[in-house]
């Protein structure tokens, strides 16, 4: 199988057909971009349509009467919040034809993000005796770092961007950048251009389409959110034949990600998104199904600028938990990168070697959806803080002790497939369940940024620890490395837990 089609002749000149297909695919693209586009308008009205129409059935509580006479609105309950504001409760659909739709765009745009780095042990193999083959590992290796880096740091740009204005035209976007950085990967052959179109171009578009799939299942599902995001987030096994097959399949994805990912909230972007009722309070999510009890997260002012605001930071339960979300691409991505090496270095068969990563998305599989279905009915940070203590318990307790033999091996795979597979899904839960749906965009690309600078750094301080020892003791740092980042992200995100609630183990949160 080659993931990079040999798309070249030597000395660098392009054959008809591979000229043929890259425009072919490049035209398509952006006609399928601008056709998005030109609708866009009439997709902002349609949105303020359905948006009224779902605020209708929003309860409104209003302060009571105050000494300047201000009288509460004809039929709307009067109870005043601590603070003085008026409280809204926004009833999520949670479910529905519309809903699940937007669950089915949300995988496409997710499919396509993730897609490329859930390959990446196949695209490192083919450029590392192809196109790259007097590159060092460690070098080939930045090109995927880069491409996540890009990927989460960019977003802290998009969320407020997706906050204020909606998905449509970050997805058309990011759609076009995607299909365009895989059509140029394939006729390739030097190492800056690779980099430029896999980890830059790809990067780019995969941070738009990032924060609009998560943030609009937050706008549909509250109680079964976890269970939406879950069948929303991609599977790790993902394979092509090659990069015009994959270009294909980026096009294909692209079209219902551009027509089903939407908000059901008033966009504050639009000329006239001030003109409804509902848009002149702030909103508030009501955790009652999923959580036992109300959570109303700081008031804030509705949103305006579409520059990050790190002021959120001040929410100490929020920072902790992005603390926490730093810790656990620390770990996470150890084992991803390292299991085959691991294998190889301990005298196993070198095909036997590559099926441990198969065994561990097979793991993952289960992973993405079982903890999402339980983190609505248990609480979604009692959830992950179970999935984060079993992924350090495997990397201490049967990776470091015994992973020379080969049955352990695939005991673990198994067991961090599963426990690892659901950690991208439930950040996405937690962190909503600490922030009103109207500043999801803002709280999740803000943290996935903090997060960012652990994607890029995770495996080269990996390598590092492998290489500063040699036999055995560089692998024990390693793995030491993976489960001493998971071990932190656990207290991070036990301490956030008891700041939002207190110690009560029973107490859903």
């Amino acid at each position: 199988m080659a993931p990079i089609s040999e798309s070249t002749q030597p000395g660098g000149t392009l054959d008809t057909a591979s000229k043929f297909l890259f425009w072919f695919f490049l035209c398509v693209t952006v006609a399928s971009v601008t056709i998005a586009m030109v609708t866009l308008h009439r997709g902002k009205k349609r949105e303020r349509v359905l948006a009224k129409s779902d605020m209708e059935q929003v309860v409104v509580q209003v302060p009571p009467p105050q000494e300047k006479g201000v009288m509460p609105r004809s039929g709307a309950s009067t109870v005043e919040s601590s603070n003085g504001l008026p409280d809204v409760d926004v009833r999520f659909p949670e479910g529905g034809v519309q809903a699940w739709l937007v669950v089915l765009g949300s995988f496409s745009a997710m499919f396509s993000v993730y897609g490329l780095i859930n390959t990446a042990a196949v695209f490192e193999s083919w450029f590392s005796t192809h196109q790259l083959a007097d590159y060092s590992a460690s070098a080939i290796g930045w090109i995927f770092s880069l491409y996540l880096f890009f990927v989460f740091f960019v977003g802290i740009q998009v969320g407020p961007l997706f906050d204020r204005f909606g998905p449509r035209l970050l997805v058309a976007t990011g759609s076009l950048l995607n299909v365009t950085s895989i059509m140029l990967l394939g006729l390739c052959t030097k190492y800056y251009q690779i980099l430029l179109c896999y980890s830059v171009l790809g990067g780019l578009g995969g941070a738009l389409l990032n924060t609009p799939a998560y943030g609009c299942i937050a706008h549909f599902f509250d109680a079964r959110r976890g269970l939406a995001t879950g069948i929303a987030s991609p599977r790790r096994a993902v394979l092509a034949a090659s990069t015009r097959i994959l270009g294909f399949i980026l096009l294909a994805l692209a079209v219902p990600a551009n027509l089903w990912l939407r908000t059901r909230l008033p966009l504050s972007g639009d000329g006239d998104g001030g003109d409804t009722d509902a848009t002149e309070v702030d909103l508030a999510v009501s955790d009652a199904a999923s959580t036992g009890g109300r959570r109303r997260s700081r008031r804030r002012p509705r949103v305006q600028s579409v520059w990050p605001d790190f002021t959120i930071f001040r929410d100490k339960c929020y920072a902790i938990a992005t603390v926490g979300v730093f810790f656990m691409e620390w770990g996470i991505f150890v084992p991803i990168t390292f299991i085959i090496s691991y294998a190889s270095a301990h005298h196993q068969d070198a095909t036997k070697a590559y099926t441990l990563l198969s065994v561990l998305n097979a793991g993952s599989v289960v992973g993405r959806f079982l903890p999402g279905l339980l983190a609505d009915k248990l609480g979604r940070f009692n959830v992950i803080i179970v999935t984060i203590a079993l992924s350090s318990i495997t990397v201490f307790g049967i990776w470091m002790p015994t992973g020379d033999s080969r049955p352990t091996l695939l005991a673990f795979c198994v067991l961090f497939g599963f426990a690892s597979g659901s950690n991208l899904g439930l950040i996405a839960v937690c962190l909503g369940q600490l922030c009103e749906p109207s500043e999801y965009g803002r709280f999740f690309s803000t943290a996935m940024m903090v997060a960012s600078f652990g994607t890029l750094s995770s495996v080269p301080i990996g390598g590092a620890l492998l290489s500063s020892s040699l036999g055995e003791n560089g692998w024990r740092a390693l793995i030491a490395f993976s489960g001493g980042s998971y071990a932190i992200a656990l207290v991070c995100y036990g301490a956030a837990r008891v700041m939002a609630v207190g110690w009560g183990l029973k107490t859903v949160f």
